[in-house]
């Protein structure tokens, strides 16, 4: 079925905060509403990803839709809307919002459970999932101005949720731990946190991948963390500058001592670390890889790279 119907954009509409789209029609997004009795809301069983815009292009959109259907599928979730539904919601999202930067987000709910409904059985819950979707003005997790300097990083004592519980890969709204670290962060004064796995691993940070550079070699954690699209990009963007690079287990004593640390995320981009806990990185400032990989990633974006532009005539 089509997901979305074209019409004359509403004159007497301010779509320039967002635009969302639920229960097949667009509104402007701060309308956009879920019910306290959603299981989005009462359990976190929710899955959701965010794809970026850039001037105008959405950044590796194909992996997100990719990314997002294997979350859907892990949480035995069904959506409403084909892909290409999908992919054509987020273009009129975008579209109706007129913005060129944007951060695009696609959001699937269990919805609201039939009160007759057997609650032992959550896994037969279909056809009731609530989907939707929004563009709002890109988000900065590390302001520009920071990642110029480099930001402060602590590791925090709070451990990652274990993955054989809450499965890292589905994209999802279990913050708890993630919460707890950014208090840590805040009662000491600093930027961001790393988490660790109970197997004492690292394993990532608040809404971002984590990447150390050890002898050389720009390193990511090969467990217990989300498959980043960024953090993907990141070692597609190695080794195309013939950059060493490999995803493996980091312990906590590798990444206190590694030479540079940064993070990546879709919203922020790659973003330099300049000290964690009391030990400076490369003089207090982001090293020479972090600042290759940082200026050569927005440099793709800039060339086209991975990009599909927003259909704004719709």
């Amino acid at each position: 079925m089509a997901a979305v119907e074209k019409h004359d954009f509403e004159p007497t509409i301010d779509w320039s905060k967002g635009a969302a789209w639920q229960d097949g029609e667009f509104v402007p997004a701060s309308e956009a509403k879920l019910s306290v009795f959603d299981w989005g809301f009462t359990r976190s069983d929710v899955t959701y990803d965010v794809v970026h815009v850039w001037k105008g292009q959405f950044f590796r959109l194909e992996d997100h839709l990719d990314r997002f259907a294997h979350s859907v599928e892990g949480l035995r979730m069904e959506l409403p809307v084909s892909r290409d539904g999908l992919a054509d919601i987020l273009h009129g999202c975008v579209a109706r919002s007129g913005l060129q930067d944007s951060y695009v987000a696609m959001v699937l709910t269990r919805g609201i459970p039939d009160p007759t409904w057997p609650k032992r059985l959550p896994s037969n819950f279909k056809g009731r999932n609530r989907l939707i979707c929004y563009a709002i003005p890109f988000v900065w997790i590390m302001k520009p101005e920071i990642q110029e300097t480099g930001a402060r990083m602590i590791t925090a004592q709070a451990p990652r949720i274990a993955p054989d519980s809450v499965d890292p890969t589905i994209k999802n709204y279990h913050w708890g731990d993630f919460t707890n670290a950014l208090f840590e962060v805040e009662d000491q004064d600093a930027d961001y946190a790393v988490l660790f796995g109970a197997d004492g691993f690292v394993a990532e940070c608040p809404g971002s991948n984590i990447f150390a550079v050890l002898d050389g070699v720009v390193t990511s954690p090969t467990h217990g963390a989300l498959e980043g699209i960024t953090r993907k990009a990141v070692h597609d963007l190695c080794e195309m500058m013939g950059l060493p690079h490999a995803q493996r287990d980091i312990s906590r004593q590798e990444l206190l001592d590694a030479d540079e640390i940064f993070m990546a995320s879709t919203a922020g981009g790659v973003m330099p670390i300049r000290q964690i806990n009391e030990r400076m990185l490369s003089n207090g400032s982001p090293g020479p890889i972090s600042r290759k990989v940082h200026a050569e990633y927005w440099k793709k974006h800039d060339e086209g790279w991975h990009a599909t532009p927003v259909n704004y005539d719709r």
